[in-house]
């Protein structure tokens, strides 16, 4: 059989995943792999994601690469993925996710609550912006881009206090050690799908989508992911809104189900809508959706249209765009 080649953005996180995959595939189907790096629009630009327009922006070159026969599977972070389906491509398999949640790398071993006032943390989620605002904790939020050396280095350096990642790809790192806190989603919601990965190939590739499926889908994570994924695209958000959400599969009166927390908050986080709902655990787009529904008719459309993209919360911080 020839070998895969597996698609991947150039950074040492996106590396990592894709390999974890690249060897899993391997090692469940036996067939040899070879990562293929692609240069995407998100990992050229120094500029906030959200001024890029967010949704796609690590997504679309590896999408042209897999339509144009340059590599074979595509391996991507899945909150980063449009939830519009996108024309001949599959998405194959969504493997058993990491911890979803957000953790602080704070100075001197600090977590969020013991960071004094004022102190400097840096994150370039808007939805981070917003919640951390809302739990008003005095701290000044900094604007901050790059790869995550780049970011913890901002803390090692001095010149921030602190910031904020997904505990997930530190995990996949070997970095989980430097986290200080991993922030309950009681008070930050993660990104939908934060800490899963979506395997991509060919629409047209039907054995390889099936064998890809039977080898690493991971149906909760898939239903969970779906149901969170669903929340956002019906409340017309990219990924760079604030928007977080966190489904999870829990035993009910009558077998598994689905438990879906959701927030949208306006930019400044100063004002917010956050439900939760439980349903069946094989209908997660209809959980997803009845949630959303809830969610719009409490005013979420109003909160999230009232945001641009210049957070007037999130300050730039000198030398920390560096990819």
């Amino acid at each position: 059989m020839s070998t895969l080649r597996v698609g991947t953005r150039a950074s040492e996180l996106a590396r990592t995943q894709s390999g974890l995959i690249a060897d899993a595939i391997t090692a469940r189907t036996g067939r040899e792999t070879v990562l293929v790096p692609v240069s995407t629009e998100g990992d050229v630009s120094t500029a906030p994601l959200a001024s890029l327009g967010g949704t796609g922006v690590f997504v679309s070159a590896l999408r042209d690469a897999l339509l144009a026969g340059e590599v074979d599977v595509a391996v991507h972070s899945l909150k980063d993925l449009p939830t519009a389906a996108a024309d001949g491509i599959a998405l194959a398999a969504v493997p058993e996710r990491e911890d979803p949640r957000d953790a602080i790398i704070a100075r001197d071993g600090l977590t969020l609550g013991e960071l004094p006032v004022g102190s400097k943390v840096g994150t370039g989620s808007p939805r981070r912006v917003a919640q951390l605002e809302a739990l008003g904790l005095g701290i000044e939020l900094v604007g901050l881009r790059g790869n995550v050396d780049t970011r913890i280095g901002q803390v090692t350096s001095g010149k921030l206090d602190a910031v904020v990642l997904a505990r997930a790809g530190l995990a996949r790192l070997g970095r989980a050690g430097e986290i200080t806190e991993t922030i309950d989603p009681i008070q930050v919601l993660p990104a939908p799908g934060q800490g899963a990965l979506a395997i991509e190939c060919r629409a047209s590739d039907t054995e390889l989508v099936a064998a890809l499926a039977a080898a690493l889908d991971d149906p909760h994570t898939r239903a969970a992911v779906e149901c969170e994924r669903m929340v956002l695209a019906e409340l017309e958000a990219g990924c760079s809104a604030p928007v977080g959400a966190l489904a999870e599969v829990v035993e009910g009166e009558d077998g598994a189900e689905l438990w879906i927390r959701a927030v949208a908050s306006s930019l400044d986080g100063a004002l917010s809508v956050r439900l939760s709902a439980s349903g069946p655990y094989d209908d997660p787009i209809g959980l997803g959706r009845k949630l959303a529904a809830e969610m719009i008719a409490d005013g979420a459309h109003t909160l999230l249209d009232r945001g641009t993209l210049d957070n007037p919360v999130l300050h730039p911080h000198p030398n920390t765009s560096g990819k």
